[in-house]
């Protein structure tokens, strides 16, 4: 039978960590998303944002026999209807050769544990509508909201903004 572990990312400032390892499971998402030359972070950035008193996300690292297998990329967020902080799911990821062990359900089931604790009400995320895991999400639990649009505002955007003249 396979060993399977979730870990929560361990980064420093200094001497061994995951960030590197966090760039290479990013570029596999990207890889399998069709979008190989998409990733701009560097295990500096992962470092540099995972790290002091206000991390600006957590990752959970999966493993299989003892190999990074896949991972899940989360922040907080809030909801002010509820009254209660949130999770969004950035990222998550299993490559296809550690599929059907049993991976994503731990990751998601880990995830779903650290929103209990934190008093979360919801954990959010988005699908690529032709992702042929989307099964996988209903199969767990989490359903697909087709009454919101998503919106972004990309740095472009961001710096037109704020250089916005409000007299």
């Amino acid at each position: 039978m396979p060993q399977i572990t979730i870990r929560p990312a361990l980064l420093r400032e200094s001497g061994p960590d995951d960030a590197e390892l966090l760039k290479s499971l990013v570029q596999g998402l990207a890889d399998y998303e069709n979008e190989p030359d998409a990733v701009k972070a560097t295990a500096e950035d992962f470092r540099r944002h995972g790290l002091g008193d206000r991390p600006r996300y957590e990752a959970l690292i999966a493993e299989l026999d003892g190999k990074p297998a896949g991972f899940a990329l989360f922040f907080h967020n809030y909801s002010t209807w509820t009254g209660r902080p949130g999770i969004y799911l950035e990222d998550f990821f299993v490559f296809e050769w550690a599929r059907g062990h049993g991976l994503g359900k731990r990751l998601i089931t880990r995830l779903a544990r650290i929103a209990m604790e934190r008093d979360c009400g919801r954990i959010d995320l988005w699908v690529l509508h032709w992702n042929k895991t989307r099964e996988f999400y209903h199969h767990m639990g989490i359903h697909h909201m087709d009454q919101w649009l998503p919106y972004r505002a990309d740095r472009a955007g961001i710096e037109k903004l704020a250089a916005e003249d409000l007299g």
